[in-house]
């Protein structure tokens, strides 16, 4: 399977650009300083040695005029020249040089130079000897029938220009980090809006609606404020306008229901009384009826949540009993309710109703679908206490393990896993009755590796000393751990 690389977050990206972008302009900089610097020193080096070459060509050309080629090593031997500077001469196709240093010869300059000057073309040229950079310029001295030469090392200015290069090359990684710098806080800034718009978003998304961003003095944000205010308003009122309509529908449902309801008990006392087939009716009546009854209750807690008038009525209770208790409410069947020693008598403030309602609609939806409850097993991992009802079932196919919390449905193999009479919102009332303890529900493979599914309930806790614990919990004075849900706000 072919990886793709994972694409660089926004705040990355800019930080990069800006890293970038400061280290080309500081790269382009350097390169400039350090070409025009160096073509103004080669420049002016090239035009002290044309000066002084023409300084000591003049006395030496009337010294050829005058006869004396003769002495001519030591008369150039007394031009005033820098210790490196070499001089040569050559006169009439005859060679004749003077070096204070002996390192170049008259053949060391190249043949170009030598038969552009032999024209009588006044030139120079830059070439490298023995490894060191020269300059050699040349000028003809047509009276005397010579060409004078000298060559001017330019050793120490290739050495300058090498530190400047290693000068260059630091500011521009130090400008290159300066301006990633520059770029994480530049991004850090511009996308502060963004991400207190996206805790708005997902605090809205979690049920509290009424979540707002506070006012900007930027007038590029205000827009970007006021927009999404009006649309969390609009979307506040739309959803509190349809849990309205789901109450609503459901109180006025609930009447006639249980005028439908007293009326089939009235049947059900005559029940002997009635034909065969009037008897099959009724039954189906009665199932309809009961299953309607379930409906509407459960859409009016559902619209009790939707509206944030569900709120938690917390007290104490010794977690592995309570499960037991509700077990034998919800059910008839035997289902084990397995603790660590840890956590055998451990005591924790829910709502009671609600915690015993997740129970039950957890064994419902295991008796409907996953061949029964197994067993309920209790375990505690960091801050976090859970419980998982474990099934005998087929298990829940992976694609389906999110959407079977939604409203109204049963996941894609609902109907191969029996007979389908729920009303399509136990497990979402569990979802919501756990979120507003603050915890999570999931549903996964069984922990012992058998065939079926584990709905797991995680709960956050918070341990406190037993000295501040509520005096009205049970036992509090014995060696039980207490472990207490943070009070949860409602919405």
């Amino acid at each position: 399977m072919r990886l793709r690389p994972r694409p660089l977050g926004l705040r990355a990206r800019i930080t990069l650009a800006f890293a970038l972008g400061s280290l080309l302009l500081s790269v382009t900089f350097s390169t400039s300083t350090w070409a025009f610097t160096r073509q103004s020193q080669l420049n002016q080096r090239e035009s002290i040695a044309v000066e002084r070459l023409y300084g000591n060509a003049q006395p030496l050309r009337d010294t050829l005029l005058a006869g004396g080629e003769t002495n001519m090593s030591e008369y150039m031997g007394s031009l005033p020249t820098p210790a490196s500077q070499v001089l040569a001469i050559e006169i009439d196709e005859g060679l004749n040089t003077s070096s204070s240093s002996q390192r170049v010869v008259f053949e060391d300059i190249p043949p170009g130079l030598r038969e552009l000057v032999a024209s009588g073309t006044p030139a120079s040229m830059r070439y490298r000897h023995a490894d060191e950079p020269v300059l050699a310029v040349g000028v003809p001295i047509p009276a005397a029938d010579a060409q004078y030469y000298e060559v001017v090392s330019l050793a120490e200015l290739e050495r300058s220009f090498d530190v400047l290069a290693y000068w260059l090359t630091a500011a521009s990684a130090l400008t290159a980090l300066a301006g990633a710098t520059l770029g994480w806080w530049a991004s850090r800034r511009t996308l502060l809006p963004l991400v207190d718009v996206g805790i708005a978003a997902e605090a809205i998304a979690g049920g509290r609606l009424d979540t707002r961003l506070e006012s900007a003095n930027d007038p590029d944000l205000a827009v970007l404020v006021s927009s999404f205010n009006e649309m969390a308003a609009a979307l506040q009122t739309r959803i509190e306008r349809d849990a309205r309509f789901a109450s609503d529908v459901s109180h006025e449902l609930r009447s006639p229901l249980m005028t439908l309801a007293a009326s089939i008990e009235v049947l059900e006392t005559r029940r002997d009384e009635l034909p065969e087939r009037s008897r099959a009716a009724l039954d189906l009546l009665v199932h309809d009826v009961n299953r309607f009854q379930q409906l509407v209750g459960d859409l009016l807690e559902i619209s009790r949540f939707d509206s944030g008038a569900a709120h938690l009525d917390l007290e104490p209770v010794a977690l592995a009993e309570f499960l037991g208790q509700a077990v034998q409410a919800a059910t008839h069947e035997p289902v084990p309710v397995i603790a660590d020693g840890s956590l055998a008598d451990a005591i924790v403030e829910v709502d009671k109703r609600r915690m015993a309602r997740v129970v039950a609609n957890l064994l419902d939806n295991a008796a409907k679908y996953g061949g029964g409850a197994t067993s309920i097993r209790l375990s505690r991992h960091g801050d976090q206490i859970r419980f998982a009802i474990e099934d005998a079932g087929e298990g829940v196919a992976p694609e389906d393990r999110d959407r079977i919390f939604d409203r109204f449905s049963r996941g894609g193999t609902a109907g191969s896993r029996g007979t389908d009479t729920g009303t399509g919102l136990g497990l979402a009332l569990v979802a919501e009755h756990v979120r507003l303890h603050g915890g999570t529900v999931r549903v996964e493979n069984r922990s012992d590796g058998v065939r079926g599914a584990s709905f797991v309930v995680t709960l956050p806790i918070a341990e406190h000393d037993h000295e501040q614990a509520d005096p009205q919990r049970p036992d509090s004075t014995a060696d039980t751990p207490l472990l207490t849900m943070p009070h949860v706000e409602p919405r």
